[in-house]
């Protein structure tokens, strides 16, 4: 008699094939888990590496951005007017402001003190101004320092830009100098004059006239304003500030104001 057929054990063989196919899953995982890691084709996703300390940066990264260029107007040592073609070498200890309240180009002393008789305004040791000669004859110098200096004056040491008395006023004058001069190759003329005022010890001013070297050559004017007193700034270094006259654009007026360093008040 052939033998009965036994009975199926669902329990085992379901239990079998459970494990088995946990394993197989757990092999699968394991092996996409690997992939990911370590990249599966060139296109794949790579582990970074962090750089070591000693390698070289790129070009990119350490090439320094453009730097804008500088020009006169950015070197202390050299006041520039572009407006009236001029630029002037700055002395030793002085400073251009930034702004102004009659709106020229100004280079002055550096510090301030308070003037002798206007306790409400501020003055300086040294002052020097450019602007534009207005309503003048292009072929006379003479005529526009002589209507000038009165002018200078009266800013410098008698009323500021707003009417008040500085310095006491000035109480008397005296004509110094009234003589032509060459300003940057062209002819022009120059007036000083010395100054008594009410309070304090007055001063010396200058008015410098000379044809401008661009556009009309219309007159251009310098005016000067030196305190007198104790450590009084010399007449000489408004001769010197007058010879570093230079047009705007000149090599060599450049190349002063960048090498040889500012003047030197005692110059």
């Amino acid at each position: 008699m052939a033998p009965a057929p036994q009975p199926v054990r669902r329990g085992a063989g379901t239990t079998t094939r459970t494990v088995a196919m946990t394993v197989a899953g757990l092999l699968v995982a394991a092996a996409v888990t690997g992939f990911l890691v370590l990249g599966g084709d060139d296109g794949g996703t790579r582990p970074v590496s962090t750089p070591s300390t000693g390698a070289r940066p790129t070009a990119t990264d350490s090439a320094p951005g453009p730097t804008p260029a500088e020009g006169p107007e950015d070197d202390p040592t050299v006041l520039v007017d572009q407006l009236d073609g001029v630029t002037l070498q700055v002395p030793e200890g002085w400073e251009k402001p930034e702004n102004t309240l009659d709106d020229a180009s100004t280079m002055r002393t550096a510090g301030c003190y308070t003037c002798p008789g206007h306790s409400g305004s501020f003055c300086y040791h040294g002052t020097v101004t450019v602007r534009t000669a207005a309503g003048t004859d292009l072929t006379d110098m003479k005529a526009p320092a002589e209507a000038d200096i009165g002018t200078a004056a009266d800013r410098a040491y008698g009323k500021n830009t707003v009417g008040d008395l500085i310095h006491g006023g000035i109480r008397s004058h005296k004509d110094l100098a009234s003589k032509p001069v060459t300003v940057a190759g062209r002819t022009g003329y120059l007036v000083r004059r010395q100054v008594t005022t009410g309070k304090g010890p007055g001063g010396n001013v200058q008015s410098l006239v000379f044809p401008s070297a661009v556009g009309s050559e219309r007159p251009v004017i310098v005016r000067f304003a030196f305190d007198a007193g104790q450590g009084a700034l010399p007449h000489s270094l408004m001769d010197t500030i007058t010879r570093g006259i230079r047009p705007t654009g000149d090599a060599t007026g450049r190349r002063r104001g960048q090498h040889r360093g500012a003047l030197t008040p005692g110059a």
